[in-house]
């Protein structure tokens, strides 16, 4: 039988700086397989972020195509795509009330179609996270950055999407809760092995712990 398709693939991925000639990506070459976690790496300013962004379909890229299992994404495409792709920021958006409210308003969304919210699933990936349930009554504006990113990461795992994009997902952490971070991602990864995972990250160490490929940037071109 042949094989299956990438599950993501960039071919010739260009994006330039809006209304300017300069490219930001350049020629990128790009795929990733069910069963992988994949860090994309390289120094600041070497286009991470505005890859992932591109990759995610947040961005608009002015050369090149993405495909998804194969298939070049069209706009017919997207709520498919963004049902079973989720791209999470550094800087994630968080919603006025609670933790929980935060987590229950992924199930409001029409691309979830029946699925419903489930409480107990959401407290066991608090826990792998660090936290206890009374973390679900915590108010949203008083989240730090840490506990913004643990609250965001929890409300798409729990939607089981097939790719998770993350950006800098542990960013605002301390190193143990990091750690769990990590752990937690890499658990939920494994579960299914139709799943896969990008992971953006500036941190060595942590590349070795999570990842099983690398894809390296330099100036916004794959590092040689």
């Amino acid at each position: 039988m042949p094989s299956a398709p990438p599950l993501l693939q960039a071919r010739h991925l260009g994006r330039k700086i809006p209304g300017a000639q300069q490219w930001l990506l350049k020629d990128i070459n790009l795929q990733i397989a069910a069963g992988e976690r994949l860090a994309i790496i390289g120094p600041t300013g070497s286009g991470k972020s505005v890859l992932l962004r591109a990759l995610s379909g947040l961005d608009p890229i002015d050369a090149g195509e993405i495909l998804w299992r194969g298939n070049t994404i069209t706009n017919a495409d997207v709520p498919n795509f963004r049902r079973q792709a989720i791209y999470l920021r550094q800087r994630p958006a968080i919603f006025e009330g609670t933790v929980e409210s935060n987590l229950r308003i992924a199930y409001s969304l029409s691309i979830r179609g029946d699925a419903e919210f489930q409480k107990k699933r959401v407290i066991d990936l608090l826990t792998q996270a660090g936290r206890d349930a009374d973390f679900l009554d915590k108010s949203a504006a008083e989240l730090s950055g840490g506990e913004a990113q643990i609250t965001a990461l929890i409300r798409a795992l729990q939607c089981d999407p097939t790719l998770l994009l993350l950006d800098e997902p542990t960013a605002s952490l301390d190193p143990a809760s990091a750690t769990a971070v990590e752990q937690m991602v890499v658990d939920w990864q494994q579960a299914d092995d139709s799943r896969a995972v990008i992971w953006v990250s500036h941190d060595p160490a942590q590349v070795l712990r999570i990842a099983t490929r690398e894809f390296a940037l330099d100036h916004g071109a794959e590092k040689e």
